[in-house]
């Protein structure tokens, strides 16, 4: 019986190519490209800053290569989400620790594989784009200024492509006080669906056309990243230039050969130091390819020369090769203890020069406790690390609950209505009602006039609060009402039916209110006294 192609399961191989570029000294780039998890970060805040704030966005989101193995889209959106903005608070608690990265900050464009399905978190004026079908789709909208002027109509694209503050964002991760929360968006996973992450310093240069002939053109991962980079790099590129390129495949049969592996890749300020993401998705990680034509172009010469540096020394200086970091459990059989271990029982070297793997050699012993001793301290580690996750994630909901509760009460303070306040028909600012005990309105005027002294079905609207946009549309409704009751009351005179306060009305004091909403109102506050 064979499987439908919907339920076979989908594998993701991912390249990415970081180049410094032609104008800046370091690359503020950072990014990420694995089995599961592919993510471009770029940078922002000066020489440090920048790259510092990208590598612990890469490090921050590094964990969902392998935690999402085995887990469901909404448990990896939620995870990404919460990864992001964990990123954030340690970008900001760096910054308030070391002074000198104070104003860091980056961006965050990741996707991750899970289950069938695309999951991608996005935050600030990097890009994600699919390839789907041949056609190419913007995933992600632009957290930048430009943006913001080409949504509400006032420049188009042209304009935006040159205009002088493109490179203004809106909504980062860093050292600012602005919404860390990350774009959620998840979509089905198809055979042959390709993605491009890239930083500005490419798709602020090349247009959708290119991108999208050179994605569907250029089969080989590697090579189309090269070329984009390249291509970049030659359209004028000031800035530090990143792609990353990631394929969906299916196995056509799972059962029948092994499963696609792929070690990934870290590019640009992250690959710096590649330990202690090995250490956090606990597999072996390396450096990504180097832009093959880097430092032959015509423009990294020019480059050269501008810094002062010789361009024919610079094309002689050797490529480094790709360095491969294994994760520290790995580091330590290789670096502490050189003979090959047997699982639970140690291979000792004597003093004597013999081999001994006798659990009751004193030696033996020493070696078993010992490694017992780091599984202990590495597994607390572990415990630790997942309670100070869950703590994270505990003040970040608690801390969304009361952003919530004070931007509720900052709008109840817009409305004003009019009610009942110890027997007096009083102007409140808010709105009748309360949060958690605590009440959204207080009285700002006395009318004047008493409850008692309006009809039962008047009292009753008061009881229950008559709503108002303004203070000036609360006042003028009050002189409606007083102006009606007087005239109710000098008919029930005329009538010989007296002023009794519980005589029947057809009027309401709403019906009042709606018969003034013509009426101009008196700026907010205009009448306090």
């Amino acid at each position: 019986m064979t499987t439908s192609a919907t339920s076979q399961p989908l594998f993701l191989y991912s390249t990415t190519v970081s180049d410094v570029g032609t104008v800046r000294s370091n690359n503020q780039d950072s990014a990420f490209a694995g089995e599961h998890l592919i993510a471009i970060c770029d940078g922002m805040g000066g020489h440090a800053g920048g790259d510092t704030a990208s590598t612990i966005a890469i490090r921050s989101l590094a964990h969902i290569e392998q935690d999402n193995e085995q887990g469901d889209v909404k448990t990896v959106a939620h995870m990404m989400e919460t990864s992001v903005m964990a990123a954030h608070d340690a970008i900001v608690g760096k910054a308030k620790r070391e002074r000198r990265l104070a104003g860091m900050g980056t961006t965050v464009t990741a996707v991750a594989l899970v289950s069938g399905y695309w999951v991608l978190a996005h935050i600030g004026d990097s890009r994600a784009y699919l390839l789907h079908d041949g056609h190419l789709i913007r995933m992600t909208s632009d957290h930048s200024y430009v943006q913001h002027l080409l949504d509400t109509g006032r420049i188009n694209e042209s304009e935006a492509r040159n205009h002088p503050q493109r490179n203004v964002v809106m909504r980062v991760l860093g050292d600012f006080d602005i919404d860390p929360r990350p774009d959620i968006a998840v979509r089905k996973a198809h055979p042959a669906d390709r993605w491009l992450l890239c930083s500005d310093g490419l798709c602020g240069v090349l247009e959708d056309s290119t991108l999208q002939e050179m994605l569907a053109t250029c089969s080989d991962q590697e090579e189309c990243a090269q070329r984009l980079v390249s291509m970049a790099l030659r359209a004028g590129s000031t800035d530090n230039v990143t792609a990353v390129i990631a394929d969906a495949t299916l196995a056509l049969n799972a059962d029948a050969f092994d499963l696609p592996h792929q070690t990934p890749l870290v590019a640009g300020a992250a690959s710096a130091s590649l330990e202690p993401i090995a250490d956090i998705i606990n597999a072996p990680v390396a450096t990504a390819p180097l832009l093959r034509e880097g430092k032959q172009s015509p423009a990294a010469r020019a480059a050269a020369l501008r810094h002062g540096r010789n361009p024919d020394e610079t094309d002689n200086e050797p490529q480094p090769e790709q360095r491969v970091a294994q994760p520290s459990t790995v580091r330590e059989e290789t670096g502490d203890r050189t003979n090959p271990d047997t699982g639970e029982i140690p291979v000792v070297q004597k003093n004597d020069g013999r081999v001994s793997a006798d659990p009751n050699d004193p030696e033996v012993a020493r070696a078993i406790r010992n490694e017992q001793i780091q599984q202990r301290k590495t597994k607390r580690a572990h415990s630790k690390r997942n309670r100070i996750i869950g703590i994270v994630v505990t003040i970040l909901v608690l801390l969304g609950l009361a952003g919530a509760a004070v931007g509720t009460y900052r709008w109840s303070q817009t409305k004003y209505y009019l009610g009942d306040d110890n027997g007096s028909v009083t102007i409140f600012q808010g709105v009748p009602t309360s949060i958690f005990g605590l009440k959204l309105s207080h009285a700002v005027s006395d009318t004047g006039m008493k409850t008692s002294e309006l009809p039962p079905s008047w009292q009753e609207q008061l009881m229950q609060g008559i709503s108002f946009d303004s203070y000036g549309e609360a006042k003028n409704h009050t002189t409606l009402i007083k102006k009606q009751l007087k005239q109710q009351q000098a008919e029930n005179k005329k009538s010989g039916g007296g002023s009794s306060p519980s005589a029947s009305s057809s009027a309401s004091p709403s019906s009042s209110a709606s018969a003034s909403s013509s009426s101009s109102s008196s700026p907010r506050g205009g009448d306090k006294s």
